[in-house]
């Protein structure tokens, strides 16, 4: 993933923040060259958040997430039903005589 999907994946415009802080893109994408997506939202998450703020990217350029395949369900595990005609057992409560 370049710097610039991840910005749109995040809803900032890249443009208009290279633009407007040349310094502080160079620098961010630098670190993002150098460590995974999810590290680098969790170490500049509030600072992603302003800048969303600043700079946002127009509705119509959303794109939405590209997900990774799904994991298969698992399976679910039915009780087997009991004999028809049969009735539950329940066990009586033990009594206690208190003293």
């Amino acid at each position: 993933m370049e710097f610039e999907e991840y910005l749109i994946s995040k809803k900032i415009d890249p443009a208009d923040f290279k633009k407007n802080e040349p310094d502080q893109y160079q620098s961010f994408a630098h670190l993002f060259s150098q460590m995974h997506p999810d590290s680098f939202t969790m170490q500049k998450l509030f600072l992603i958040n302003g800048i969303r703020r600043t700079f946002p990217l127009p509705p119509e350029k959303w794109v939405k997430e590209k997900s990774i395949s799904p994991k298969p369900a698992k399976p679910v595990m039915k009780k087997p039903a009991p004999p028809s005609g049969s009735k539950p057992k329940f066990r009586p409560k033990p009594i206690i005589k208190k003293k």
